[in-house]
């Protein structure tokens, strides 16, 4: 777990980044949004273990009733459908109020909410295509590798990955926003002068539409080969200076300087192997419970929310792992932009800014950090360029 850099001269106080006004205001706004995250993992628990325990033997049975459900293949999608949909139905009023209420009354939504259970619709779709695919995907793998099923799925969810980073931010990110490349010349300049000697092959600069929905910013380096693009959300073009936006832009040359895309890939890898060796161990003491026996190639379908238990208890377990790796990333990062644009300044009040359009709580407890946090401490991130200026 990071630690919160004590205060001392070197390090602003909390003050410093908001006023005592907007620090009330973003720790009770982060207060609640930490409370629904742990509320929402509870909630998640809850309905896959009883998805899993309770009705999934059932379900199964009734489904065999049909004769278009005859087919495990045809039941494997089918089972999936009924405990996401059950699964969306269940969570719609904390998803409601975190991604809504809660916004809109702290001022950083400008959804309606007719548009909010748009984009609530829209997401939960693609989630069912995409998930029913792999789902399916992952049992004919089981079905037809047999013991050696989990060395198998790893590679093919590596490949996945890296497939789905070329696409992401040319067909999915597109769904959601709207994405125009920038033709700004003196823009492009400038970040064509941060590129210079880096070897980061970028194909554009584009702005992303988040104005209409919310007040947030936001940056991101999206992307592989021949997809790979910086994306700056046009709240952040609009909001901040030429400087800021230049160090925020720096910010993401430095995850490729450091090869983070790289190294966040072959972790996953990692991850995954590791995961669903896990899933393995898992499903055949559960099938060997039920069924007395594990027959690989005839893996029931019942399984399927035991394995999405499963796998989401494997993933709860390594996100704060994931989320120290990202934050000394991100730290990389920071350090990487601040020496190669020397702009602490403008480092600094682009992350005040920051602090107070997202009303990021600068020095949230240190159990949210660990538990939650891909990124530093607003607080932290300051004192690095704090102490940087001064070397």
């Amino acid at each position: 777990m990071t630690e919160v850099t004590s205060l001392t001269p070197e390090t602003p106080s909390e003050t410093e980044v908001l006023s005592a006004e907007k620090l009330a205001e973003a720790k009770a706004y982060n207060r609640r949004e930490f409370q629904c995250d742990l509320l929402d993992r509870a909630v998640d628990l809850t309905y896959l273990s009883l998805a899993a325990f309770v009705f999934a033997l059932p379900l199964d049975g009734w489904l065999k009733t049909f004769g278009i459900f005859q087919s495990m293949s045809a039941r494997v999608v089918a089972l999936f459908v009924v405990v996401t949909l059950g699964h969306v139905i269940v969570s719609l009023p904390l998803s409601f109020y975190s991604g809504h209420l809660l916004e809109h009354q702290y001022g950083l939504s400008r959804q309606s909410a007719r548009n909010w259970f748009g984009r609530y619709l829209k997401r939960h779709s693609l989630t069912l295509i995409l998930g029913s695919l792999t789902t399916l995907g992952l049992y004919w793998i089981i079905w037809t590798t047999g013991p050696i099923w989990w060395l198998v799925a790893a590679g093919a969810y590596f490949v996945l990955s890296i497939v789905l980073g070329q696409l992401a931010p040319v067909l999915i990110l597109p769904l959601f926003y709207k994405i125009e490349k920038f033709d700004d010349v003196d823009l492009n300049e400038r970040f064509a002068k941060l590129t210079s000697g880096t070897g980061l092959s970028i194909e554009g600069v584009y702005r992303m539409g988040m104005s209409e929905e919310t007040a947030k910013a936001n940056a991101m380096l999206a992307g592989l080969g021949a997809t790979r693009r910086v994306i700056l959300g046009d709240t952040l073009v609009d909001g901040f200076s030429a400087d800021e936006v230049d160090v925020i832009f720096a910010h993401e040359v430095g995850h490729h300087v450091h090869r983070h895309v790289t190294k966040l890939i072959l972790s996953g890898l990692a991850y995954s192997l590791i995961g669903f060796l896990v899933c393995d161990l898992m499903l055949r003491s559960w099938v060997t419970h039920v069924d007395g026996q594990l027959v690989y190639r005839q893996l029931p379908v019942y399984t399927v929310p035991f394995l999405a238990l499963v796998t989401t208890l494997f993933f709860m377990f390594v996100e704060p792992i994931q989320n120290a790796i990202s934050r000394h990333f991100e730290r990389q990062a920071d350090t990487y932009a601040l020496k190669a644009t020397e702009l602490f300044g403008a480092y600094r009040s682009a992350f005040t800014k920051l602090a107070e359009i997202n009303k990021a709580d600068p020095d949230p407890h240190p159990w949210e950090v660990f538990l939650f946090h891909s990124h530093p401490p607003i607080r932290e991130r300051i004192a690095l360029a704090d102490r940087l200026a001064k070397d």
